[in-house]
């Protein structure tokens, strides 16, 4: 009678909680912090509409090792599950903590020589390499103070301060750019950015990922909604060029400017309605699985206060290395076009190539895919557009017309990255591609000579050209 009884009671416990299969596993993993807590059943939790949280690139990066022990009087990250809350820091505290959250700051002390030199009228290349150099650490700090800041404003309102300050350097550089004339050193920085994006970073994160991993997974959707962003951005640049190449020169000048004002107006749009997407109708789209939860370790105050004094510091940086691109064109002989194309976009991008590349060997795939193709949405449909815009304002010859080259190879290397992630994995031959793909358009870059030199007439007939090899395809 009594074995009986146990027996009954064995199968009664193995009913009412079933040992955790390997099945299950990720479904537990991807379940909400809020039913895990209340021991929900982790089938009543859809993993596409409750998940745990968004995970950004803070969260790949900051964890318990980045922080030293005294900082917090528990665990850094999860201090509730240790029994207590995060300790509030001292400022001085808050100050350590930004300085240690990067092996990449120790290139701060570029800082001062780099506005010195500027002022000083020190030679171009040396005031180019200084602000270059100085520039991609505080491009690094930018990104951590926002996500900071992000924290403390909330999920919707921190995920539109990431999407505005996410191509802060570029907008600056370009700003600058703008205002000093220096008109195809924007447009070039812009096809830059986009095409360091798309085909540099985005090849390192299959080519390291493919070199752990034989093959990785990655959310289609998301990435596929991005690469037909970029295809759509791609088409308003080549809208200006069939339309200069259709219509006469005399007439084209003033009416592509028009052409560009509207387009902008419209990307801009798009881009607010892409945002309204990501974080409201199809936020699931963009979830995935949490590794901890996170939790703001700078008050709202400093961080905007950190946030505003970054931004001068690029400012002041970007003025002086905007201003030594002259000197450095004649030095090293290099045309204006491969400097905007080539070396800018390393100042901008340099901290999160290196975090896209990081999280990919962790096969962490979807951050690295919206770090890379996510930067050169951004840029294409709010960098290029506001500055086209701002130009409006400013009354400066900034239109939609990038160049025929430009043009061209931003079309193909979206139409390759298109190709490459359509079927939602990725390896290591894959990032050989795209690598090689940069390679060669960073050579023929290199013998480019500069539009201002190449003459109109050029110009027209490749635009003609371009445009009849669209109107083929």
């Amino acid at each position: 009678m009594e074995n009986t009884t146990h027996t009954n009671a064995d199968q009664t416990a193995q009913t009412t909680s079933p040992p955790p299969s390997i099945k299950d596993a990720p479904l537990q993993r991807a379940g909400s912090v809020k039913s895990t807590r209340s021991h929900r059943s982790t089938n009543d939790v859809p993993i596409s509409t409750s998940p745990e949280k968004r995970v950004t690139v803070r969260s790949a990066r900051l964890n318990r090792d980045s922080l030293p022990p005294s900082f917090l009087h528990g665990d850094p990250i999860l201090g509730s599950e240790n029994g207590g809350h995060p300790k509030p820091l001292t400022i001085f505290q808050c100050l350590k903590l930004v300085l240690l959250s990067s092996k990449i700051n120790v290139l701060l002390v570029f800082i001062p020589l780099g506005i010195v030199s500027g002022h000083v009228h020190w030679s171009d290349v040396t005031v180019f390499i200084l602000n270059f150099i100085a520039i991609i650490p505080l491009a690094k700090l930018l990104g951590f103070v926002t996500e900071e800041i992000s924290l403390r404003l909330g999920e919707n309102l921190g995920a539109l301060l990431n999407a505005s300050f996410g191509n802060a350097v570029e907008l600056i550089l370009s700003i600058i750019a703008l205002k000093e004339d220096k008109i195809d050193v924007v447009k070039a920085s812009i096809i830059g950015s986009i095409l360091s994006n798309l085909l540099l970073v985005l090849g390192f994160c299959f080519l390291a990922g493919g070199y752990k991993y034989k093959s990785q997974t990655f959310n289609q959707t998301a990435a596929q909604t991005s690469a037909s962003l970029l295809a759509l951005s791609c088409m308003s640049l080549l809208i200006p060029a069939a339309f200069i190449a259709t219509a006469s020169e005399s007439i084209a000048h003033p009416d592509v400017k028009n052409l560009s004002h509207g387009t902008a107006i419209v990307l801009l749009v798009v881009y607010v309605l892409y945002l309204w997407f990501q974080l409201k109708t199809h936020e699931h789209l963009y979830a995935t699985e949490a590794e901890e939860e996170e939790v703001p370790l700078l008050p709202l105050w400093l961080g905007i206060i950190l946030l505003l004094g970054i931004t001068v510091l690029v400012a002041l940086c970007a003025e002086s290395l905007v201003g030594s691109i002259e000197g450095l064109s004649t030095s090293w002989d290099l045309t204006h076009t491969f400097i905007g194309l080539i070396l800018l976009p390393i100042v901008g991008n340099a901290a999160e190539h290196a975090t896209a590349v990081t999280v990919a060997m962790k096969n962490k795939m979807d951050l690295a895919i919206g770090v890379a193709i996510g930067s050169s949405m951004q840029i294409a449909l709010f960098v290029s557009p506001l500055m086209v815009i701002i130009g409006w304002g400013l009354s400066k010859d900034m239109d939609l017309f990038f160049g025929i080259f430009e043009t061209s190879v931003m079309f193909i290397s979206v139409l390759i990255v298109n190709y490459l992630i359509q079927d939602g994995e990725s390896n290591w031959l894959e990032g050989i591609m795209l690598l090689s793909t940069y390679v060669i358009v960073a050579i023929a870059i290199f013998y480019l000579p500069d539009p201002v030199s190449t003459g109109g007439a050029v110009a027209g007939h490749a635009a003609k050209a371009i445009a009849q090899a669209v109107t083929g395809l």
